[in-house]
């Protein structure tokens, strides 16, 4: 099973010593434990990991955890969790501009970094099963939820057997035929039944992204 590659960053060796071994515990791996800037980029860079979690004071010689933090998303966008001797406004309000976000005081303890982990992983999870099909439209293969600008559409059964066919497809078409039989498994269907089940499903989008080739089949535009 494969397990989240977990990059630590804190400029105290006893704190990181102990963050390393609790998540080594939790049953993560860690790619590295690092104590500045330039160790951290140069880390993410050779082996990139999952999930990091950063200190946010490094000390006068190195940048701080949350210009490290930018500089990492750059490289791969991932769950960053900022611990901090600072609960200030000014502090805070410049992590909570990094997106995801979680924030611990020291000193934390184990069971909220176990927390902020386990959240962490499902966001991963989540946009792993989360298919971008243009600038507004996401789909939830997992859970078959669409969303528009990340609200919600919401789309009737067989709506969303017809609309997961096209997303899996990745701009390929799928013909009538496989949309027949996995749509009403149960027996034939009318023509008429499947062009009213492709109008809804295009007026409930309110976009042009179903592109029908006539006696084939149909396929979602790119």
């Amino acid at each position: 099973m494969y397990k989240l590659k977990i990059l630590i960053l804190e400029d105290n060796s006893i704190v990181a010593f102990e963050i390393k071994r609790t998540v080594e515990k939790l049953g993560y791996g860690v790619t590295d434990t690092t104590s500045n800037f330039e160790e951290a980029i140069n880390s993410m860079k050779s082996n990139p990991a999952d999930i990091a979690i950063m200190d946010i004071d490094l000390g006068e010689n190195s940048k701080d955890g949350i210009e490290t933090a930018k500089e990492v998303q750059k490289i791969k966008h991932i769950p960053i969790i900022f611990l901090t001797a600072f609960s200030d406004n000014t502090t805070l309000s410049k992590a909570i501009k990094l997106d995801p976000i979680f924030y611990l005081t020291k000193p934390f303890k184990r069971e909220d970094l176990k927390t902020n982990l386990l959240i962490a992983q499902t966001k991963i999870k989540q946009e792993k099963c989360l298919v971008k099909i243009n600038e507004q439209f996401s789909y939830d293969l997992i859970n078959n939820h669409l969303f528009c600008n990340e609200e919600p559409i919401k789309l009737s059964k067989q709506e969303k057997k017809l609309f997961n066919l096209l997303v899996e497809a990745k701009g390929n078409l799928v013909s009538f035929e496989t949309i027949e039989y996995e749509v009403w498994p149960d027996g034939p269907v009318s023509n008429s039944s499947l062009r009213t089940l492709l109008y809804r499903l295009r007026i409930k989008l309110q976009a042009d992204l179903i592109e029908t080739i006539q006696s084939f089949g149909c396929k979602l535009k790119s």
